[in-house]
């Protein structure tokens, strides 16, 4: 039988720790959901809190600290943070996408070429042994290549070089202004899919990529990690027996582990409040597994920024953000969570939705409850006739 769109939802919502919080540990759980997006600092924080019970995020700061995990530009060329030792396999298998993108045109357009990029990387690398900050790493290059074509080589370079977010201040670990160290890596394949290297690197984010966000068309892995459609073809034969290969509900075929968990598509699944580029919003090509397609441009807007998100029955419902009366609100109610809802909702889901809300508060006011704040202007472009309470 054809997979239904309920199930890939129900799929998802258990490999990401959406259908019940987990036990398990920061470092497990950053493993097990593959990969977290990182644009905004709180984000992790949020997505973790969602998925792990009992989620203290001082365990979050620990690994950020130790380098049990680690933030750095990888999928889709945007910030992730993934388990250390996903670090190394994702970056090659990334390799000609990053090759491609920041050794290009504009790289170019300095009069710098690929061969001076890795001429220029071992030195970056060297001086990044002990974390810098982006204004010591422009000295850097500025010394290396000249004022006049700086901006233009720190640019390529920093999205192509192997480098962590080192971790830079309170409250999210990691600052707007970011610091950079060397990932460690010995040495980086060449920038051809067919380097040897980089399959099996692709081979091996492509059977992480399905443990955590599964079953998946190619256009699917694709997406996700912005490879080419043919490599992952090539990758995902060459897996043979390790993917099975199912029908999904249009015809299109999905691949997926062999013991991989599907639930029924009948099973429940309690709201959420996803935090800003959530992975499950970003992490298909078919992004009405989890959007449905009227909503989509109120929460992925044009110029990418991805909203806080209701989640309802496993599927986005509305928008949500941190409000106080230091926000305007006036209202004497301190801190909370203000929640538009696309579509009604029922009393019993707006009260799931409150103790959800009171948690994520508690969280917020620890830390910071502006987070998101500079974002605010996208709730003036929602269309009237949501509704809209203080929870």
């Amino acid at each position: 039988m054809p997979l239904t769109p309920r199930e890939l939802n129900r799929a998802t919502l258990a490999r990401q720790l959406l259908l019940e919080r987990s036990p398990l540990s920061v470092p497990d759980g950053v493993r097990q959901v593959v990969a977290l997006q990182a644009q905004h600092p709180a984000s992790p924080y949020v997505a973790l809190w969602n998925r792990l019970g009992g989620f203290d995020p001082a365990g979050l700061d620990a690994a950020f600290a130790g380098r049990t995990v680690v933030k750095a530009t990888l999928m889709r060329i945007t910030l992730h943070a993934v388990h250390a030792e996903d670090y190394a396999p994702f970056r090659a298998a990334m390799q000609p996408t990053l090759y491609g993108s920041r050794l290009g045109a504009r790289f170019a357009g300095t009069g710098l070429t690929p061969a001076d990029a890795a001429r220029l990387l071992p030195g970056l690398l060297e001086f990044a042994r002990t974390p810098r900050t982006s204004a010591e790493l422009r000295a850097w290059v500025e010394a290396e290549v000249g004022a006049e074509r700086r901006d233009g080589a720190w640019w390529g370079l920093k999205g192509y070089a192997p480098l962590h977010h080192a971790p830079t201040e309170p409250p999210w670990t990691f600052g707007h202004r970011p610091s950079f160290v060397a990932a460690g890596l010995d040495a980086l394949p060449t920038r051809a899919d067919g380097d040897p290297h980089v399959q099996e690197a692709l081979r091996t984010l492509i059977l992480r990529y399905l443990s955590g966000f599964g079953p998946a068309s190619v256009a699917d892995v694709a997406q996700f990690a912005l490879v080419r459609r043919t490599a992952v073809r090539q990758a995902l034969a060459a897996l043979g027996e390790a993917v099975v290969h199912l029908p999904g509900p249009d015809g299109t075929p999905y691949h997926d582990l062999p013991d991989a968990p599907r639930p029924d598509g009948g099973t429940p699944a309690p709201p959420r409040l996803l935090g800003m580029w959530d992975s499950i919003l970003l992490a298909y090509a078919d992004r009405a597994r989890v959007i449905p397609p009227a909503y989509r441009p109120l929460v992925i807007r044009r110029n990418g920024d991805v909203l806080p998100t209701l989640l309802v029955d496993g599927e986005v419902a509305g928008v949500w953000r941190p409000v106080g009366d230091e926000d305007g609100a006036g209202d004497g109610n301190g801190a909370g969570i203000e929640a538009t809802a696309f579509h009604p909702l029922s009393p019993a889901t707006w009260d799931a939705l409150a103790a959800e809300a009171r948690s994520l508060t508690a969280l917020l006011t620890a830390r910071d409850l502006t987070a998101y704040r500079r974002y605010g202007h996208w709730w003036a472009k929602l269309p009237e006739g949501g509704e809209v309470r203080r929870l």
